[in-house]
């Protein structure tokens, strides 16, 4: 291929996922904006539990993937009954994973919010808006699981398809929910999760039923767990469980940083994340391009393709996140003006937005570097770069700036903490070292 092609290439496989990244970005500004009109106390609590959500649904995206990149290397050396067999063996495993994140979550959510140091005035919110996003968790995996699938098979476009679809259920589900039945925080939850659960029925259906590669119809097979497939899930899938559930508890101690600032200061950091998603979301979805073309690749043997893929692929990533950042330093008031009409809160979230804008560039490299690595099957040593730079870089910063500088402080040490991460990806990836892993040839 020429570098014309495989550019062309990563394109048509990016544009329709980031498409549903930015429309799942717009949902969350959506979102984000029917809470805000309902008061700080509102955004506040829905924000109080946010890393916790983030956390269980880093867990549901490792277990998905964990199987995934395996069906992608079947499928790169043309092995299509043994990606059906990994696909069958999936079903069953992450739905008992699913099941078993959502008990937790119904046993911990009436004590989250004070663990997180929130105050009475928004742990009941809190405390219901969290159990509801994890019963409806399952939802959540089912269809992960199955657009996850879908990209491994080189079918980008019906996975994107229905996440926007899926982003627009939430605004109108919501919209009912919060407003037309007036149940305010609670009919975030609902509409989230009902929203979720037409998605998966109809990703389930697309990937079981309608692909030519991994439908399930008339092809029998057992759907048992078998040891050497769940063992090279784990083996992928572990690493990156590890680091959603460290990376989770990371965001939840920022949380507790943030926490004691107050309720604006809560508020403001709440709608300057789901503002800066609109920049990272691009870069996500690139990054899934990368994990399906390199995991063929590598499973076709074809290395030097690989690397070009990879290369070209971050790069890619760098460039359109660079002009998202300038695009978020611009106009950071009125974003966060959108959303909360509390002029507190759009000063803060504004300021804190700029900061951050300065470090998007390099974010970019560490997360379609990260794709890249994932569809290499190659899991574990990023996910320790990337836990220890979290941990001893951006929250003892955090911790030490805010005590002078705030919730300024608190975004501070998160820009620099990119940057270095991003830093340490790139000096990865040019190493070559993570082109070297393979897949067992038998399940």
């Amino acid at each position: 291929m020429t570098r014309n092609e495989k550019l062309r290439l990563i394109v048509s496989l990016s544009i329709p996922s980031i498409l549903a990244q930015i429309s799942a970005t717009v949902m969350f500004f959506i979102d984000a904006a029917m809470v805000g009109h309902l008061g700080a106390r509102a955004t506040a609590a829905i924000g109080l539990v946010e890393s916790t959500t983030w956390l269980m649904g880093g867990l549901a995206s490792a277990a998905s993937l964990g199987f995934s990149v395996q069906v992608a290397h079947f499928i790169g050396a043309n092995d299509f009954e043994a990606a059906r067999r990994v696909l069958r063996q999936s079903l069953v495993c992450c739905f008992l994973w699913s099941l078993m994140i959502s008990l937790v979550c119904i046993a911990i959510h009436n004590h989250l919010p004070y663990w997180l140091g929130g105050t009475e005035e928004i742990a009941h919110d809190a405390s219901l808006y969290f159990v509801l996003i994890g019963v409806f968790g399952i939802f959540f995996q089912m269809e992960g699981l199955g657009g996850s699938m879908l990209k491994s098979s080189g079918n980008m476009k019906i996975p994107s398809i229905l996440n926007i679809m899926m982003c627009v259920l939430d605004v109108v589900f919501n919209y009912f929910f919060i407003y037309i039945f007036d149940m305010g925080v609670k009919g975030a939850a609902l509409g989230t999760g009902l929203a979720e659960l037409i998605t998966a029925i109809l990703m389930l259906y697309f990937l079981l039923v309608r692909s030519e590669i991994l439908s399930l119809k008339g092809r029998r097979g057992s759907f048992f767990p078998k040891a050497e497939t769940v063992k090279t899930a784990f083996k992928i899938g572990a690493p990156m469980a590890l680091q959603h559930v460290l990376n989770g508890g990371a965001y939840v101690v920022s949380t507790m940083i943030v926490a004691p600032l107050g309720t604006i200061a809560i508020a403001a950091n709440s709608l300057a994340i789901t503002v800066e998603s609109l920049c990272y979301m691009p870069g996500f979805g690139i990054a899934e391009a990368a994990t399906t073309l390199v995991g063929q690749s590598i499973g076709a043997g074809q290395r030097m393709l690989t690397r070009s893929f990879a290369y070209m692929s971050v790069g890619l990533g760098i460039a359109i996140m660079t002009v998202m950042g300038v695009f978020m330093w611009v106009f950071a008031p009125e974003l966060i003006a959108w959303m909360s009409p509390v002029d507190e809160v759009i000063a803060l979230g504004a300021q804190v937005l700029r900061i951050e804008a300065w470090a998007e560039p390099m974010f970019a490299a560490s997360i379609v570097a990260n794709g890249v690595f994932i569809g290499a099957a190659d899991t574990l040593k990023p996910a320790i770069m990337s836990l220890t730079s979290m941990w001893c870089v951006r929250l003892s910063l955090a911790a030490l700036l805010a005590r002078d500088y705030g919730l300024p402080g608190v975004w501070m040490a998160m820009a620099i903490e990119l940057t270095l991460r991003g830093i340490m990806f790139l000096v990865r990836l040019f190493g070559e070292k993570w082109n070297r892993h393979h897949l067992p040839s038998k399940l």
